[in-house]
């Protein structure tokens, strides 16, 4: 009789554990509103699961990638299949690697830079903040980003690897997934607007478990944008605009669909090849942007120069630019790190409002007259 109540309680024991641990409830769901960025979609289960569907990991992606962020507590009581994704972590993440310098301001604005534990090429940070930590040993070096350190990365090992890659041949990421370590992509540098591109803070978000955050600090990037926007309308002309300089004979400028083309409409400039079809840079020859560009009131960018006397020395048929005789020539590149990192490459994406704010204070400075150049400065 004893025998078989403890064969009932077990029997009822184990129902009832089975019962706990359910299925996740796909169809109960809910998309998180995503305004600007093409390239990932999220969804929140009812559960307390959060799905997220990458779809341009990389440029002309043909591959799409879907993750799944679990926190912790309802883990026991999930039952995933985890062959439906292609990556699942566990949050929130308390140790993280990311590979791409535009990852770090995102990190820092959540609050949560001190979970990062790795990144390759460190050299190339230029937050204060993480520097500080990686002259105490809290970051370590992890090599190239082609060529990560998997050995480094297995010692450390983080919870999540957050990949950057121009196509799905980073033999480094498989190593590490095979040693149960997931790594997720982070195709924010595919993006071919301003906001679409500063939206990805809510990509890393979930990880951290900081959505609410995250939505409040991309709303006011967001509000900051379309209010310095609407103040260009109000510029009196819209100067020309020339980018870009020669490398190797061959000058390359910002294509008239990238991303630095459509801050330059938003600031109520005339962008010289604004009907390019390019998403990044165009290669032309030096004749044919002399032939276009040498009345443009505005330069900016001239490769990596940052003095009247370096263009000079560089190529002298830079002098026959008006932009270059009326000293009206504006780079991104002067500003950087301790340790050389353009801090426009690494901060910008996260932070449009600034760019755009830059650029109508340097095209029409009385609609701006108190604001401070933060990432583009005059040639010396």
């Amino acid at each position: 009789m004893n025998r078989h109540i403890s064969l009932l309680i077990l029997v009822v024991f184990f129902s009832c554990k089975e019962k706990e641990k359910t299925l996740v409830p796909v169809t109960q769901k809910e998309e998180i509103p995503i305004s600007y960025a093409q390239g990932f979609s999220m969804e929140k289960m009812a559960s307390g699961l959060t799905v997220i569907k990458l779809t341009s990991p990389w440029p002309n992606s043909e591959t799409s990638f879907t993750y799944a962020l679990i926190p912790k507590e309802i883990l026991p009581k999930i039952a995933l299949n985890k062959s439906d994704y292609d990556a699942v972590v566990e949050t929130p993440v308390e140790r993280i690697i990311v590979t791409s310098t535009t990852h770090i301001p995102a990190l820092e604005a959540l609050g949560v830079l001190d979970r990062l534990v790795g990144f390759p090429n460190t050299a190339l940070i230029s937050s204060t903040k993480a520097r500080a930590k990686i002259d105490k040993g809290l970051i370590k070096e992890l090599g190239n980003n082609e060529v990560i350190n998997t050995e480094v990365v297995l010692e450390l090992n983080p919870n999540v690897v957050v990949g950057f890659g121009i196509n799905n041949q980073n033999k480094a990421y498989g190593t590490i997934q095979r040693s149960s370590i997931p790594v997720v992509y982070n195709g924010e540098w595919t993006e071919k607007t301003p906001l679409g591109k500063a939206e990805w803070i809510k990509f890393f978000a979930p990880f951290f478990q900081k959505e609410a955050m995250s939505d409040s600090i991309f709303r006011t990037i967001e509000d900051n944008y379309k209010k310095a926007k609407a103040l260009a309308l109000d510029a009196k002309d819209k100067p020309t605009v020339l980018t870009g300089g020669l490398y190797k004979d061959v000058w390359h400028v910002a294509g008239g669909k990238s991303w630095m083309a459509q801050f330059l409409k938003d600031a109520q400039s005339r962008y010289l090849w604004a009907n390019n079809e390019d998403i990044g840079g165009a290669a032309l020859s030096l004749e044919s942007v002399l032939d276009k560009g040498n009345n443009a009131d505005f330069w900016l960018n001239p490769s990596m120069l940052t003095s009247y006397d370096d263009m000079q020395h560089t190529n002298r048929h830079y002098q026959q630019f008006d932009a270059f005789k009326n000293r009206k020539i504006f780079s991104n590149t002067i500003t950087q790190g301790e340790t050389g990192g353009l801090l426009y490459y690494e901060l910008a994406p996260n932070r449009p409002d600034l760019v755009l704010k830059d650029l109508i204070h340097i095209f029409h400075p009385e609609l701006l007259p108190d604001h401070e150049l933060f990432f583009f400065k005059p040639l010396n």
